[in-house]
């Protein structure tokens, strides 16, 4: 068992989540697709399109999980953690976004 499959708290996993997320390609391939899933977020709301919101996770997932396969060369947290995953992606997100981590 990996050491994010033994993280008791979010606090316990966002470092090592951040540790499988080293390189910059792959960090901004998140942040690509966390800004393209706000855009179609924002879109279906505000033009009443609710289908649009079945793209949020396929786009969302393809950009990340694009930099995983092919830039990070390992597997993406979401197998091990889903819920710790998806809320790390938007502090990552929220760091990149203040300066506290580079892309």
């Amino acid at each position: 068992m990996s050491d994010i499959e033994n993280a008791n708290s979010f606090e316990e996993f966002y470092p090592l989540y951040l540790a499988e997320h080293q390189n910059r390609v792959c960090r901004r391939l998140h942040f690509v697709g966390s800004v393209a899933v706000l855009i179609i977020l924002g879109y279906a709301l505000i033009k009443s399109k609710p289908l649009l919101l079945i793209l949020i996770p396929i786009i969302g997932y393809a950009f990340a999980w694009t930099g995983h396969f092919f830039f990070e060369h390992n597997k993406p947290a979401t197998f091990k953690r889903p819920l710790y995953s998806f809320i790390g992606d938007w502090v990552m997100f929220r760091d990149i976004v203040v300066g506290k981590l580079k892309i």
